[in-house]
């Protein structure tokens, strides 16, 4: 990954990989990310208190070196920090590995296995934005923050649920969530194409944001999964890049087919057919996935409820949810609507009160220690450039078809070009990621979003498609398949075995949440700005939403110089105390 943390890829101290001597010293980043030590058998020096039964205390060395005597399969056990800035969860990890496939006849449907969670995810993005304006019709409606909702509800709820399907996964074993969330996108896919005999667009709606939970579940269990089956390196950095550059080929597969569908037969058949496919990955991954333990510790005496974190999950995904429809809703019926901004504090309290739980909490969803220093610049970083491209995306489709009068299929064939791209782009990150520091390669993506967005905002509305639109959808995707693999494989090995859910689950949120808040920003900036429906006010209000792209990305870019900045500040101060 980076030049001052180079011992990731030679030592498995932080992953809990045994395989090499636990004397290869360790840097001043691997220390930075590593969970606390605590001393074994014991509360903390700094609280004292009187011994807990059945809790082993030790530091993550201690860990290496146990499972090292067992052969790779003792017991993991688990600690909790009673300081507010140390609290964490560690639960004990079932004592068997997940062990890399031992040829390449299993290992290849394996991998691809996995890949179509990814893949599939994008598709159910793509298969929405691409007919838009057609399922609109059909629901009546061409009104402009309606059909925002159609994406918005999809990424909400992928960004939503998310956050707690990372630590399910961690707890009863990321195969069986991984299996439930293509069995769920199954059934709800096929709901949302049965949605247009009710002629509803909000139950049509409400269908698109219980089918993104599909995904939600079975994303970070496939990086998870990913995660705990192979040790830091090269190959696991591919394999990681390999399933980042399924994500625009995603995008364009759901966006192609389901043009197809909404052009040449009916469009509720682009679910129906989303639906079967689900079924069959389902049960691709019940033969070609191993068994993937749970990390319950079934010696601990606290409640089920309280190991998930119950309050923390609903406090938390109660005000995602609340903020993200307040924002989106505010475009459709108004800002001047007065439970909107209800919602809109509602919503703000309910994620205050979930920060105040997960700092008082024993078993946190999300750990405080995990935004600080590098991890939280990449989770900004991430942040900030997904929400610009999801903004990117909407508003160029609706600029292809609404203003230059291309078909969804038409339009489908002008994006092909971001899937090569894209995979140009995520494998270009995996071969560099080991010699880039992660900051340089943030760095390079926000800059991607950037121009992409800059690229579209000042094109002329009828020019030839070769010119800017043909560069920007090169360019966009190396945002998307360079930041994505590159975060989600510094979490990765910041984290140890027993939270590759939360690792996959963090990345995968941001990016999912940051998108949906990003487009209901754009809406009510477009809203505001010019909300006719004439060839000049469409122009106007996709440009209005752009530039907020663009801020959006910017900003990333200036997030990233810090970064840049930080981490060369720490890389000096190594090399000094090594000089020492």
């Amino acid at each position: 990954m980076t030049s001052q943390s180079q011992s990731l890829d030679d030592s498995d101290t932080i992953n809990g990989n045994n395989n090499i001597s636990n004397n290869v010293p360790v840097s001043e980043y691997e220390e930075k990310q590593r969970l606390p030590d605590l001393e074994s058998n014991q509360p903390p020096h700094h609280e004292p208190g009187p011994p807990i039964e059945d809790d082993k205390y030790a530091s993550q060395g201690r860990r290496d070196e146990e499972e090292e005597e067992s052969g790779g399969h003792g017991d993991l056990t688990a600690s909790t920090s009673r300081t507010a800035t140390e609290r964490h969860l560690s639960l004990e990890l079932t004592p068997s590995n997940i062990q890399p496939p031992q040829s390449l006849a299993v290992e290849l449907p394996f991998i691809f296995t996995l890949c179509m969670a990814q893949l599939l995810a994008q598709a159910g993005l793509g298969q929405c934005i691409a007919p838009l304006h057609i399922i609109g019709n059909s629901f009546g409606t061409q009104d402009a923050g309606q059909l925002s909702w159609m994406p918005a509800a999809y990424s909400l709820t992928v960004g939503t649920f998310i956050l707690i399907a990372g630590r399910l996964g961690d707890l009863f074993g990321h195969k069986i969530i991984f299996v439930t969330g293509f069995c769920w996108y199954a059934l709800w896919s096929l709901l949302a194409g049965v949605s247009v005999w009710s002629r509803s667009i909000i139950f049509f709606d409400v269908c698109r944001a219980f089918q993104g939970m599909g995904p939600a579940f079975a994303v970070p269990s496939a990086v998870a999964i990913i995660g705990r089956t192979y040790p830091p390196g090269r190959k696991k950095s591919m394999i990681f890049s390999m399933f980042g550059a399924t994500a625009p080929g995603g995008f364009v597969v759901g966006a192609v087919f389901s043009s197809i569908f909404a052009e040449l037969v009916w469009w509720p058949w682009a679910y129906f057919v989303m639906a079967m496919v689900c079924v069959l990955v389902a049960f691709a991954g019940t033969i070609t996935i191993p068994a993937t333990p749970g990390a319950v510790n079934l010696r601990s005496e606290a409640p089920l409820w309280k190991i998930i974190d119950a309050p923390g999950a609903a406090a938390g995904v109660t005000g995602l949810i609340l903020v993200n429809f307040a924002w989106n809703q505010g475009p459709v019926v108004g800002w001047s609507t007065v439970y909107v901004y209800v919602l809109l504090i509602v919503g703000f309290l309910f994620l205050g009160l979930f920060g105040w739980i997960e700092v008082h909490s024993d078993f946190p969803l999300l750990p405080t220690k995990l935004f600080s220093g590098s991890l939280g610049f990449v989770l900004a970083c991430v942040g900030l450039g997904w929400s610009s491209f999801g903004i990117w995306l909407l508003y160029l489709w609706q600029i292809l078809e609404q203003i230059r009068g291309h078909s969804p299929l038409e339009a489908s064939a002008q994006f092909s070009t971001a899937a090569v791209s894209g995979a140009c782009a995520a494998f270009t990150t995996g071969l560099i990621l080991g010699k880039v520091r992660p900051s340089m390669v943030m760095m390079m993506a926000m800059t991607a979003f950037t121009v992409g967005g800059i690229l579209i905002a000042t094109v002329p509305p009828h020019q030839i498609y070769w010119a800017q639109t043909f560069v920007a959808i090169v360019v966009m995707p190396w945002g998307m398949d360079m930041s994505f693999p590159a975060a989600t494989i510094i979490l990765s090995e910041a984290l140890p075995k027993e939270h590759q859910g939360l690792a996959a689950s963090l990345v995968n949120t941001v990016i999912n949440y940051s998108i949906s808040i990003g487009l209901g920003i754009a809406g009510t900036v477009q809203s505001q700005i010019s909300p006719g429906t004439t060839e000049q006010e469409l122009l106007k209000g996709c440009r209005s939403a752009f530039y907020v792209g663009i801020g959006l990305s910017g900003l990333g870019v200036a997030v990233a110089a810090l970064f840049v900045l930080d981490e060369n500040r720490r890389h000096v101060k190594e090399r000094r105390r090594g000089g020492e």
